[in-house]
């Protein structure tokens, strides 16, 4: 194979069918997620806080402390006297997440369907991003279908995608910003190869070829990752890992085109273009996010500079961005101080047992309904409840733990490059979690882990069947097929736990498996 011929490798055509087949599962993810979206009415776990922040935008541009009791009020729709007049309120997170559930509080209301709507829409273009980075990874519109239907009968991603929380905003985000890098690889290598095309060349024979300033997939990507930032900070690492990725494959790229020593000048030449394009992009879209505080006069630290003219930054920044450093400052020695080292929750769950549901999250519950109250049939001394519980589908978390290992080997035994951008994403956003394991972590951060883990799992199921003409084809397919089918069955039987649905306590214990779980 020519380097021309290596370099235009790319993934199968899009095609009408493929893009019918990509929104068919993202209708089916929607409209399974759709039913009783705004039940409960009240405000559930962290609902307590990104809601009502994202309602405080609306009205003041910043986030505002809320009156005593406000969550039953607005349960009960009483909205007239929410705020402590407009007193700023301490938060901990950047605002696009929180306008984004403002979008759907401006539209339906300040209320359960308002402000969980958008978390349905964006788990929704997550799945359809899954797809296509599927197959854009594994070139096979079917391995891309197949990720994307694993994450639709996830039930974690199943779960955030009906509940008011920021994790959901900032998996997609990242999703996106990781599609765009790959599509950027593609890119770059197709414009190589036209290069040597228009010059009727065989290779580089030594050069290093051509430079492409402006790379449209690469500010997509910076735009992708600014909005991930912007959601929650730990998106940084992703930026990170993808960055040098990315620039290696322009290294690779040129090497494969012919430019031998030459090559490694990517690491400056397509290098330094590539930081600004992701990481100097990123950080202005980060900013923006903040331009509606800036322009109030009562946030949180939002007349820091002001009252403190003499400060170093105020005079290299001027006040209103010396103050936005000064909260980030405060931001990250809460995240990283003592006082969150010594904190302990109920749900809290060490990264180490993420991977294989070791500790699920209460997002939600109602004990001891009375048999005939609520329509509750239990007899005898049992009683009933209604849960949601932040739980991945086990088997399918199970076999992914399986298929990250396999993926390993096919990166570096085999020398598959496709494995590479998943698992990179993957550890990307599992690792540096370890560093923070000395106080409260949750397992609902695994959302932004499990669209990479279904990639790889539907890689590996591939691998399983086998290539086109294998004689073990059909009872292959068969096998995964019998897999996948009962994954789509664990998720229908924990499905009641995962959508408030009323059931007896010891319908509810057959699906603990474990005394972790409750």
């Amino acid at each position: 194979m020519t380097a021309v011929e290596r370099l235009q490798d790319g993934p199968p055509r899009a095609t009408w069918q493929g893009w019918v087949v990509t929104f068919a599962i993202a209708a089916l993810a929607f409209l399974i997620r759709l039913p009783y979206l705004a039940r409960p009415k009240n405000l559930v776990f962290d609902e307590t806080y990104y809601p009502k922040d994202a309602w405080a935008l609306l009205r003041y541009g910043y986030e505002a402390n809320y009156v005593d009791g406000a969550n039953d009020l607005i349960r009960d729709g009483k909205l007239g006297n929410l705020f402590k007049n407009g007193e700023a309120a301490y938060v901990v997170h950047p605002p696009l997440g929180k306008w984004l559930i403002a979008a759907g509080e401006w539209l339906f209301g300040m209320n359960s369907f308002g402000w969980r709507i958008p978390s349905l829409v964006f788990g929704t273009v997550m799945i359809v991003l899954v797809i296509r980075l599927g197959r854009r990874l594994s070139r096979s519109m079917f391995i891309g279908a197949l990720a994307g239907f694993l994450l639709t009968v996830d039930g974690l991603q199943f779960v955030m995608s009906r509940t008011g929380l920021l994790d959901i905003f900032q998996a997609t985000f990242l999703v996106a910003a990781v599609l765009c890098v790959v599509k950027d690889r593609d890119w770059f290598r197709h414009r190589l190869a036209a290069h040597l095309v228009a010059r009727d060349l065989a290779d580089l024979d030594g050069s290093f070829g051509p430079r492409f300033w402006i790379r449209p997939w690469r500010i997509a990507a910076g735009v992708m990752f600014g909005c991930a930032i912007a959601v929650k900070w730990n998106s940084m690492f992703v930026l990170a890992t993808m960055g040098v990725m990315s620039v290696l494959w322009d290294v690779s790229a040129r090497a494969l085109a012919g430019a031998r020593r030459r090559a490694w000048f990517a690491l400056i030449a397509d290098g330094l273009p590539a930081f600004v394009s992701m990481v100097v992009l990123a950080a202005a879209v980060y900013l923006s996010t903040w331009v509606r505080w800036l322009q109030t006069q009562g946030g949180y630290f939002r007349q820091w500079g002001a009252d403190n003219p003499d400060a170093r930054t105020v005079k290299w920044f001027g006040a209103p961005l010396a103050s936005l450093l000064h909260y980030h400052h405060e931001i990250y020695n809460f995240h990283t101080g003592d006082y969150m080292a010594h904190q302990t929750h109920t749900y809290e769950a060490n990264p180490a047992g993420w991977l294989v549901v070791q500790r699920t999250i209460g997002i939600d519950a109602v004990n001891d309904i009375k048999p005939g109250v609520d329509g509750c049939t239990a007899t005898g001394s049992d009683t009933c409840l209604r849960v949601i519980s932040g739980m991945g589908t086990p088997l399918l978390w199970w076999l992914g733990a399986i298929a990250i290992v396999a993926g390993l080997y096919f990166w570096f035994a085999k020398r598959d490059w496709r494995f590479s951008v998943p698992l990179v994403a993957l550890l990307s956003t599992w690792l540096p979690w370890f560093k923070y394991a000395d106080r409260p972590l949750f397992y609902f951060y695994a959302i932004c882990i499990v669209p990479f883990t279904v990639i790889i799992l539907a890689m590996c199921l591939g691998k399983v069947i086998g290539p086109v003409g294998s004689p073990q084809r059909r009872s292959r397919s068969l096998l995964v097929g019998a897999i996948v089918a009962l994954i789509v069955a664990n998720f229908a039987f924990i499905y009641p736990i995962l959508t408030d649905q009323l059931m007896t306590r010891r319908q509810w214990l057959w699906r603990m498996w474990f005394n972790s779980w409750i």
